[in-house]
C-alpha cells in the first residue's frame, strides 16, 4: 500500500501553515486549526480531506476557531480505531480527538458522509454543539435498487486486495480525476482542487480508506435515530448534486425535529468548494440566529 506523505503529496497543501499532527489512542491525526471565537468543527466527506475546506475554512476563521481533521483512512491521518471505519467508531474517534485538543465545538459542520458522522457524534454524546450543519448531507439510506447493490459492491471491493490499487491507478491517468469528479458530483471545481483529489486517490491507502468506510456504512440505523437529534440543524444542498438526490435531503429534514433546508441552485455535491462565500454566509447567519 502507498500512503499520502506530508513531504510529497502535502508539500503545498492548502492552509498548510494551519496544520498539525495530534496523537490519540491508535491514531495520528492531521488537523488544521485557524481563527478565533466559538469552536466550529469541520468534517469532510468520503474520499476527501482537509483540502476540501481550502477556501471555506479561512472565511469561517474570521468568526470562529475552525478545527478540521482528516478523517480516519483519509488524507494524512493514519491508524485505525477499535471498531474500524464504522460510523459509530469514527464518531467516537473524533470525540476522542476533541477531548485531546481540549475543545468543545459550538457548531459541527459536516459534508456528505461527514454530516452523518457529525449527527452520530451528537447522538452518541461525543459533542454537544449548539447547532449542526449538513452540507449536501448523506443521512438517508440509498434509495431503491441502490440500497441493495451499493453496500454489496463496496464489500466486494473491500475484500478484493487489488481494488485500492485499481482506483489509485485510474486516478493517475490524465484527465480522469476531473471527469470522474464532474460526473460523480455534478460540481465543477478549480484545477487546484481537482489536482489535490487526484494526488490523494493516487495513493492506495486513501482509496482503501474511502472503500473501507463505505463497506461498513450503516445509514439505516442513523435514519432511525435522526428524530433524536435535539439541536437546531441547517441542511444546505446543491440542486445539481448527482451524488445525493434532493428528495433524500428533504426526507432527512422531515425527520430532524429542528431543521431547515437551503437549496443552492445550480451547484453540485461540492457546493462548498464551488461557492464557499455563499456557504460561509449561510453558516454564519445560522450561527447568529436566535
Amino acid at each position: 500500500m502507498s500512503r499520502a506523505r506530508w513531504e510529497a503529496e502535502g508539500r503545498d497543501w492548502p492552509n498548510r501553515a494551519a496544520s498539525q499532527f495530534v496523537d490519540t489512542a491508535r491514531i495520528r491525526w492531521h488537523v488544521q486549526m485557524m481563527g478565533a471565537g466559538p469552536v466550529l468543527l469541520l468534517l469532510h466527506g468520503t474520499g476527501a480531506a482537509t483540502h476540501s475546506w481550502r477556501d471555506l475554512a479561512p472565511l469561517l476563521a474570521e468568526n470562529f476557531t475552525v478545527v478540521a481533521p482528516d478523517l480516519l483512512g483519509h488524507g494524512f491521518t493514519t491508524g485505525r480505531p477499535v471498531g474500524g471505519l464504522t460510523m459509530p467508531a469514527m464518531a467516537r474517534a473524533v470525540g476522542e480527538l476533541l477531548a485531546t485538543l481540549g475543545l468543545a465545538p459550538d457548531l459541527v459542520v459536516g459534508h456528505s458522509a461527514g454530516a452523518a458522522i457529525g449527527a452520530r457524534l451528537v447522538l452518541d454524546g461525543g459533542a454537544k454543539p449548539a447547532r449542526l450543519v449538513g452540507l449536501n448531507p448523506a443521512l438517508m439510506p440509498f434509495p431503491g435498487l441502490a440500497a441493495a447493490l451499493f453496500p454489496t459492491l463496496a464489500r466486494m471491493l473491500f475484500v478484493n486486495p487489488f481494488a485500492p490499487h485499481l482506483v489509485a491507478g485510474l486516478a493517475r491517468g490524465p484527465g480522469d480525476a476531473k471527469r470522474y469528479l464532474e460526473r460523480a458530483t455534478g460540481s465543477t471545481i478549480d484545477a487546484r482542487g481537482v489536482d489535490w483529489y487526484r494526488r490523494l486517490f493516487s495513493t492506495s491507502d486513501h482509496a482503501a480508506g474511502a472503500i473501507t468506510m463505505m463497506a461498513d456504512w450503516d445509514l439505516d440505523s442513523l435514519a432511525r435515530d435522526l428524530p433524536r437529534v435535539r439541536v437546531p440543524t441547517l441542511l444546505i444542498h446543491g440542486s445539481a448534486d448527482s451524488a445525493i438526490a434532493l428528495a433524500s435531503v428533504r426526507q432527512a429534514a422531515a425527520l430532524l425535529p429542528e431543521s431547515r433546508l437551503e437549496v443552492l441552485a445550480g451547484l453540485g455535491h461540492l457546493a462548498h468548494e464551488e461557492r464557499p462565500a455563499d456557504v460561509a454566509a449561510l453558516i454564519r447567519g445560522f450561527a447568529d440566529a436566535e
